[in-house]
């Protein structure tokens, strides 16, 4: 058996679509600053880009083609459980990483809290859940969040779900089968749009199984996408799509929501990853999106400690909007810079590690 090729064979990686790395990271600075701003307008109506959480779906749908992508042609030569250390060492360190920056938010945020309230070993479960990424929403100071720690976790819980679906049945099963849950899918969503008024459910003990019909439809779609084969050459470039995905975050908001975001949702998104697996990238603009597709995870993970000082800060503070702004915009370069940092000096070589690891036992086989 010659071993080289068979560990080439399991961990060879494709080429990305770079375009669409650069829109992920679109949609990760949108989540950013909509989290920023939904503490300063409880109101969504108020809030210029009050369609932000939107931009997961968008992640679930870029996951389920990406997903299709990567792993259609090669999942039964590497094996289920190759696939998921694949898709634990991609994506867990990070998991890991939000969790103790959560944690020592919680520990030490200087502007608020309620610290006595929770026992030590209410807090060291309630973090023991995160790293492991198992829902706990007890804290009642974090919204009751499914993780307490970092809340955007909740979107990583439900896309190691879609992954464990995926090896087991979606990449078995044929096209039309496909399109048969796809649609199914879509009416779960058009349900929990009109039960709820809106799509923003998922992130709590409450809402949680409106998770599931986001990351359903949105993962399904992504995979129908790629296997259809439906990508629309194009010239609209990195630019031009990504002001076509941020009119979807800054869509008004209004009585109309439980229509409006599921349309979205349904077909404008499926649209944009198909505009933009098939649209021109110019050489100028490929550093940049490469850039934004890798800063993008770490982003999303990592931003949301800052977050829950900043809220506790706001409401003890009540800062004007002339303050209130630059703490906004120094707060976003900051925290790119933060993740940037995450990734370069944790995220990269941990992953590396693993992965070297995980080449020297392959070549031992």
């Amino acid at each position: 058996m010659d071993t080289n090729k068979t560990t080439t064979t399991i961990l060879q990686t494709k080429q990305h679509f770079t375009l669409l790395d650069g829109l992920r990271g679109v949609a990760a600075l949108a989540v950013v600053v909509f989290h920023f701003m939904e503490w300063v307008y409880t109101d969504p109506s108020q809030n210029f880009i009050g369609h932000g959480f939107l931009a997961v779906d968008f992640f679930f749908c870029l996951s389920g083609f990406v997903i299709g992508y990567a792993y259609d042609d090669r999942i039964a030569k590497i094996g289920v459980l190759e696939f998921f250390k694949s898709r634990i060492i991609r994506l867990h360190p990070l998991v890991i990483a939000g969790s103790v920056l959560g944690l020592l938010a919680f520990l030490f945020d200087p502007f608020g809290g309620h610290l006595e309230l929770y026992s030590a070993g209410k807090i060291a479960l309630t973090f023991l859940c995160s790293v492991l990424l198992i829902p706990l929403p007890i804290i009642e100071d974090r919204g009751f969040n499914l993780f307490s720690f970092n809340a955007p976790s909740w979107s990583l819980f439900w896309e190691y779900v879609a992954n464990i679906f995926y090896a087991f049945i979606l990449y078995r099963i044929k096209r039309n089968y496909l399109l048969l849950l796809t649609l199914l899918s879509a009416v779960a969503i058009c349900f929990v749009a009109y039960r709820s008024g809106n799509l923003l459910g998922g992130w709590s003990g409450p809402t949680f199984w409106d998770g599931s019909a986001r990351i359903s439809y949105s993962f399904l779609a992504g995979l129908l996408i790629y296997r259809s084969n439906w990508i629309i050459k194009n010239n609209l470039g990195f630019v031009g799509l990504s002001i076509l995905l941020l009119l979807a975050f800054i869509m008004p908001s209004s009585k109309w929501n439980w229509l409006s975001e599921p349309l979205v949702v349904l077909f404008y998104f499926p649209l944009l990853i198909a505009l933009g697996a098939g649209a021109a990238l110019t050489p100028g603009l490929k550093k940049l999106c490469i850039f934004s597709g890798k800063i993008s995870y770490p982003l999303y993970m990592t931003h949301y400690a800052v977050l829950w000082m900043f809220g506790n800060y706001y409401l003890s503070h009540k800062p004007d909007a002339m303050q209130l702004t630059l703490i906004i915009v120094v707060g976003l370069i900051l925290l790119v810079g933060a993740a940037y940092l995450v990734m370069v000096i944790y995220d990269i070589p941990v992953r590396k590690y693993l992965s070297d690891r995980r080449k020297e036992k392959l070549a031992k086989l």
